[in-house]
This record gives C-alpha cells, sequence and structure tokens, in this order.
C-alpha cells in the first residue's frame, strides 16, 4: 500500500468516525477524537478514551495525561509527532468514567481498521481498559514493560499516563518502559536495514550445470 493511498484511506475512516452514531456516547460528545499521527508510523498508541480536553478540542492526549506522555516520550528520545496515537473509544464517556464493554465493541471496528491502515511495526498498549480490550489481559501493571505477539501484531504493554497522576511511583515505570520501546524499534530498524541489504546485493550469475 502507497502512502498515498493509505492516507487516504485513513481520512476516510476518521470521516465516518466523526460521523459515527453506533453508541450513547454520540449523543454527549462534544468532538470526535479519531487519534493523531502520521501514516505510516513506527508506533501506534492506543489508549482508553479522551477526556475533558479531548473532547473540547477533537485530538487526543493533550491534557494533563498527554503531557506525562509526552515527557516520557521525549526523555525516550521518541518524537511524538512521528507516533500515531488513538484510544479504543473515540468520544468522551461522561465524567471520565471507563468505557462500558458496549461502548468499547461499537468503537472495535473503528480501530481495528486504523491498525490495518497504519501497519505500525509495533503498537503501544497504554493501560488496562486497552489491554483488556485488546488482548482480553488483566493486570497492566504486572505485564508492563512486555511484548505481546497476536496474529502478526507486536503490542508493547505499559500504564497509562493518567495512572501516574494518582500514583507518582508509576512515572519511573512508564520512562523505563518508553526506554525500552524505543531501543525495540530501533532493533527493529536495523534488522529491516540489513535484510534490505542482503536482498539488493548484487548475486554473481547462476554457474551452468556442468560448468567448472
Amino acid at each position: 500500500m502507497t502512502p498515498f493511498a493509505s492516507g487516504d484511506l485513513l481520512e476516510r475512516l476518521s470521516s465516518e468516525v466523526r460521523e459515527c452514531t453506533l453508541c450513547a456516547l454520540s449523543q454527549t460528545r462534544k468532538n470526535v477524537v479519531a487519534g493523531e499521527g502520521p501514516r505510516s508510523p513506527d508506533i501506534m498508541f492506543i489508549g482508553e478514551a479522551p477526556g475533558r480536553h479531548e473532547d473540547s478540542v477533537g485530538k487526543p492526549f493533550i491534557g494533563s495525561a498527554g503531557r506525562i506522555l509526552d515527557a516520557a516520550l521525549s526523555k525516550a528520545g521518541i518524537d511524538r509527532s512521528g507516533v500515531f496515537i488513538t484510544n479504543v473509544v473515540k468520544c468522551r464517556p461522561p465524567n471520565n468514567r471507563r468505557p462500558t464493554s458496549q461502548e468499547r465493541l461499537a468503537c472495535r471496528g473503528h480501530l481495528e481498521r486504523q491498525m490495518l491502515i497504519l501497519s505500525p511495526k509495533i503498537i503501544c498498549i497504554l493501560g488496562s481498559t486497552a489491554y483488556h480490550s485488546l488482548l482480553g489481559g488483566k493486570s497492566i501493571v504486572a505485564d508492563r514493560g512486555k511484548i505481546v505477539k497476536r496474529d502478526g501484531i507486536r503490542f508493547f504493554l505499559t500504564v497509562h499516563p493518567a495512572s501516574v497522576i494518582y500514583n507518582k511511583s508509576l512515572l519511573t515505570d512508564l520512562e523505563n518502559d518508553m526506554l525500552s520501546l524505543a531501543a525495540e524499534v530501533r532493533d527493529g530498524r536495523r534488522l529491516d536495514k540489513k535484510t534490505t541489504t542482503r536482498r539488493n546485493r548484487k548475486q554473481p550469475p547462476p554457474r551452468k550445470i556442468g560448468s567448472k
């Protein structure tokens, strides 16, 4: 898929998401927060749901949790403008409550199409809601820092930046996980480069059968 085709499909999907009325959150939202980032990212981040600030502006992770994430990314040498960020649900649940299973299911098709179109090298799951929704996981704190492979996709697990607001000790965990994630992406790039080099290396013509 070419970058142009990928971008065209992503914009079309974003337009569909902005018109979505599949669940009751469409009746209380101010703005749909479809996601933000480049068309061919190395990393895709998936959180829980938009908050008050995100709902007001229509962009993901721009409140307190967003600032914590930005700082952790910067410390790990990850450029936020180079990653794609979205959530399991695209509309803010009232009073920032956790989205229900029905709301998550209603948005599941949107998220799966985003994952397919973007085809990132790795998906970083932020928090327990995204962990449970995508992989059926239970304890994100117990499993943070791990890589899970499912259906040919690599998922990296870490805590949600918002959890740091209520538990400061998780900040070190988040920062260390972002360092590990950055290293994983760098290692993947080196492997891709080596593979490409081997493929492009000029091979000698095959020897004819019977020749010396």
